[in-house]
């Protein structure tokens, strides 16, 4: 199992190293990366989100509406605390505080999903309609929150925000719906309860560019390291901690509150088990926000996944 593991994160951390070297070298500015960044949030991204949540059934995803219950309130959960101590005992930033909560809140579903789960489930259809609405759950429930919070202090530092926050919820929130990253996922999802299928050379063009998503944004995340330097503190040890550790436990409480047993139990607990992922640290880079403490979560997050995630693999065996 621990092999299994070392093979679904050794492209993560190749990829990213590859980035990383990129940077150093001067291969790449890594001062500048904002084409870069565009390519990532407004083409590769929003195109294999598009995919993956248009063609996943509407049946399919209703079935798996426990599932989808325990995903977003784990995640939900996770993301209030954190934020609120990060705003309110490290005194960041609003803008640095949701880049890091994404960051810690939001597993890393699209390149550790599948391989993880594959190996401990099976590789059933089921299983991969798992992987696809927990992507769905992320991009379409868990980015906007990050999104409004990043436009909404963009605003505010440009004047905009005279009024209430409230007032202006409307205005930011289209602005973040606007966004392909939030827009295509959204309507892929609606596209699916319609039952309307897209044509299969439509699927087909976009399949390249949304293949090349996880490994640019990974390349991109590379990048934006190269250009840091690595600190350990107090938030990112309570990050790596909450993400590992706290967050699974809390999957696995509501797991037992909603009397969940089972493929969906194990599947929900593991899904939240899987190291942070870098949405993040790329939504933030576009809004010119760095957040070194989420780009070292990132790091320590993914290495502590290969003793963390065993453990939890070994501990939901009893509820197969």
């Amino acid at each position: 199992m621990t092999y299994v593991i070392l093979h679904a994160l050794a492209p993560i951390f190749v990829i990213m190293i590859l980035g990383f070297y990129a940077g150093k070298a001067k291969m790449v500015d890594n001062q500048n990366v904002s084409l870069l960044n565009i390519f990532v949030m407004d083409f590769a991204l929003p195109a294999a989100l598009f995919a993956a949540t248009v063609q996943t059934p509407w049946a399919g995803i209703v079935e798996q509406s426990p599932l989808i219950l325990v995903l977003v309130l784990a995640m939900w959960i996770t993301y209030a605390a954190i934020y609120f101590i990060c705003t309110k005992v490290f005194k960041k930033s609003a803008q640095d505080a949701a880049v890091l909560t994404l960051t810690v809140a939001l597993p890393n579903y699209a390149a550790l999903g599948l391989p993880i789960l594959s190996s401990v489930m099976g590789d059933a259809p089921s299983t991969s309609l798992s992987v696809a609405v927990s992507i769905a759950c992320g991009s379409v429930l868990m980015t906007p929150f990050c999104l409004l919070i990043l436009e909404r202090e963009k605003a505010r530092l440009s004047g905009e925000n005279q009024g209430s926050s409230l007032a202006l919820l409307p205005v930011l929130m289209w602005r973040s719906v606007k966004k392909p990253i939030v827009w295509a996922p959204l309507l892929g999802v609606i596209l699916a309860a319609f039952g309307i299928k897209m044509p299969e050379i439509f699927l087909a063009s976009i399949k390249p560019l949304g293949l090349s998503a996880t490994a640019s944004a990974l390349f991109l995340t590379g990048v934006i390291l190269s250009a840091r330097k690595l600190k350990i503190n107090g938030p990112v040890l309570l990050s790596c901690v909450a993400k590992n550790l706290i967050q699974p436990f809390i999957a696995w409480g509501l797991v037992l509150a909603f009397g969940l047993s089972g493929q969906v139990a194990v599947t929900a607990i593991l899904m939240i088990a899987l190291s942070a992922g870098f949405f993040g640290i790329v939504f933030g880079n576009r809004f010119g926000v760095q957040s070194p403490d989420a780009e070292a979560s990132l790091l320590i997050s993914s290495v502590l996944c290969i003793v963390t995630l065993p453990l939890f693999i070994s501990l939901t065996a009893a509820l197969h």
